[in-house]
């Protein structure tokens, strides 16, 4: 019934005596592997999907926990996404379903998700791409959503690594053709939505008849229509099939310049204003073709600008505004804040985390483009006026400020089917480029750990700076796209004052979550989004943990405080044995968990409190403070 093992030995040398007895049976071990194998959740696939590889006893690390545990499970790799399958799974299968994503779950990642893969060998972290001669012992991989996962693959077998790590690898970095994408697959496989009450369901906005419901259900039936000009694509494949313009509009304009210079409708105002969206012309050096583009621009203008009746304001995006190149530096900073292996180094960076955080200029951004979403907001509620959008290709800018815009004015776009239809318009109608700008097909040679999947192909603009030189570049400019342009452009600066008072305004009364929402856009109101960035700290996970969270950790930074004022007392005092320490406000510190305070994870909190500088500060030379970590916990001491 027992069993012996011997642990060690060498060649010339007396066997150590057995160190390791088990007491358990080759049958009942045997007996163990079946029930765990009975216990592995199971995969669920999405209609076309394809089981591509996978590895057995694979160890996935919990992020936040310095000790390096986990659970373990399967990892499997198929055409649409890499999952985790553990054990612990299976409870939540049963008893909580109704609250899991119906796509993906929380051990998810689709392929086009993935940002970089790492490897680590012999302790040491390298970035994994094309053919390895060498396979990791643990497996880092970074995401565009901002998580990161570690698998251990330290006893898994080799065969398995191999295959789990190289299909890993090629199906999310190599080259794709646009057919092989899983998008094809699943929608051959996927039944076809019958349902066509439009209330209920999310709207796809290609038929005509999607077009017509959603000018009904905003009221801009009176002045725009729907028009099938583009029906397969036949004038420009940038614009969708069916789409609105002015019902002044001669559907011949279309076809002129491609669908360039045409007011396309986004939505309507319940006052009757209505916010457009138009593409540049084509750019002419002839002084011939610019008269011809004069001519048309102020043809198609006053279909939508006819004083006093109707007066449209411009926003040029493309001049005025920010620029792609730096929205794209500013979030490759941003990112590289959480984009990190663990809690342990997460702290290292405390002490400089809001110089970080602001040197990055991602907040700024968010409050320019909340901003620039209000200033149009108030020109359709309070002004009375259509908002034309301006830019080169009308399908980046153009539809992250109409989105915003639409979310703030209407209830409609606040709910999950109006939300979805609005992303389905805006977005994918719209024309934003996501196979360009995500680098879905693998095609772009680009750097490694720079890579600018989202950015355009245009040259880099720069930031547009006032001054005599640039008022009369803007006027030239101005005055070769036609004097129209220059008279409807106006200047930010006039609207400042009419913008405080509606800002204001609306924030000084009580507040209709079925009307009108407008964001806090000063400096301290834009804040990290901590339920997604610091989505692994679980301190960050109290979502409106407001007093009590507050209070937490005012007494755990006290008993921290008296700790370090025992220490110093004692080493100033005592060159003898440390006498026993004192009371303490909390003497087990427990990491708080998102059910706090109804529930705490009990075990010590890793996370380091107290910064070494500080001690160094107070001339201690403690041993404590010449250890490699920059931050020491001292409730380890």
């Amino acid at each position: 019934m027992l069993g012996k093992g011997v642990v060690g030995g060498g060649g010339g040398t007396k066997a150590p005596k057995p160190s390791f007895v088990s007491y358990v049976r080759p049958e009942e071990i045997h007996a163990n592997e079946k029930e765990v194998t009975e216990k592995e959740v199971t995969l669920h696939l999405l209609p076309g999907e394809q089981l591509l590889c996978e590895a057995s006893t694979v160890l996935k690390y919990v992020q936040e926990d310095s000790c390096q545990r986990g659970i373990y499970g399967k990892l499997v790799c198929t055409d649409f996404k890499i999952a985790f399958l553990g054990d612990d799974e299976s409870a939540l299968d049963n008893d909580e379903a109704q609250f899991k994503n119906k796509v993906i779950g929380e051990n998810d990642i689709t392929l086009h998700c993935v940002d970089q893969i790492y490897g680590v060998f012999d302790e040491k972290k390298k970035p994994l791409f094309g053919q390895l001669k060498k396979y990791p012992e643990k497996l880092i991989i970074h995401c565009k959503d901002l998580r990161v996962f570690h698998f251990g693959l330290r006893y898994t077998k080799e065969e398995e690594v191999k295959r789990i790590v190289s299909g890993i690898i090629h199906h999310t970095q190599a080259p794709k053709l646009l057919k092989r994408l899983f998008l094809f697959s699943y929608a051959a496989a996927a039944q076809n939505n019958t349902a066509t009450d439009p209330k209920n369901h999310t709207v796809m906005f290609d038929t005509l008849k999607d077009w017509c419901w959603e000018l009904e259900r905003t009221k801009g039936n009176v002045k725009y229509k729907a028009v099938s000009v583009n029906e397969g694509y036949k004038v420009c494949v940038r614009l969708p099939a069916y789409f609105v313009v002015p019902i002044s509009l001669p559907e011949e304009d279309v076809l002129r310049f491609q669908g360039h210079g045409i007011p396309i409708w986004c939505w309507s105002c319940h006052n009757g204003c209505a916010l457009l969206k138009m593409s540049a012309l084509p750019k002419e050096q002839d002084d011939g073709s610019l008269q011809i583009q004069k001519s048309f621009l102020d043809g198609i203008y006053k279909t939508i600008h006819r004083p006093p009746y109707e007066i449209v304001k411009t926003e040029d995006l493309s001049t005025n505004f920010l620029s792609l190149q730096d929205i794209q530096t500013a979030y490759s900073k941003f990112k590289q804040l959480f984009l990190i292996d663990n809690s342990t180094e997460f702290w290292d960076t405390d002490i400089k985390w809001f110089s970080l955080l602001e040197n990055s200029s991602w907040l700024d951004i968010i409050r320019r483009c909340l901003k620039k979403a209000i200033e149009i907001a108030e020109c359709l509620e309070a002004q009375n006026m259509n908002v034309l959008l301006l830019e080169e290709n009308a399908s980046d800018l153009c539809c992250l400020i109409s989105s915003l815009v639409q979310v703030m004015m209407d209830p409609h776009c606040r709910t999950r089917v109006g939300f979805q239809s609005l992303v389905q318009k805006e977005w994918i109608m719209g024309g934003h480029c996501f196979l360009d700008r995500c680098n879905h097909l693998r095609q772009s040679d680009k750097e490694e750990h720079q890579r600018q999947l989202s950015l355009p192909l245009t040259q880099s603009k720069s930031s547009p700076k006032r001054g005599f030189f640039r008022e009369e570049t803007d006027h030239l400019i101005k005055n070769l796209l036609g004097k129209r342009i220059s008279k409807l452009i106006n200047s930010s600066d006039e609207l400042q004052d009419n913008f405080r008072e509606f800002y204001d305004s609306w924030h000084s009364k009580p507040t209709d979550y079925h009307g009108l929402l407008l964001p806090h856009i000063e400096g301290p109101e834009i804040k990290v989004w901590a339920q997604r960035y610091l989505r692994w700290i679980p301190e960050a996970q109290i979502l409106g943990g407001g007093r009590v969270a507050t209070m937490s950790k005012l007494l755990e930074m006290m008993e921290e405080v008296e700790r370090l004022q025992e220490k110093i007392e004692e080493r100033h005092h005592s060159q003898g044995a440390l006498p026993a320490e004192g009371p303490s406000l909390l003497r087990s510190s427990a990491r708080l968990s998102s059910l706090f305070p109804f529930a705490l994870l009990q075990r010590h909190s890793s996370k380091p409190v107290l910064p070494t500088s500080g001690w160094k500060a107070l001339g201690d030379e403690d041993d404590l403070a010449k250890r490699e970590d920059e931050f020491v916990d001292l409730g380890d001491v």
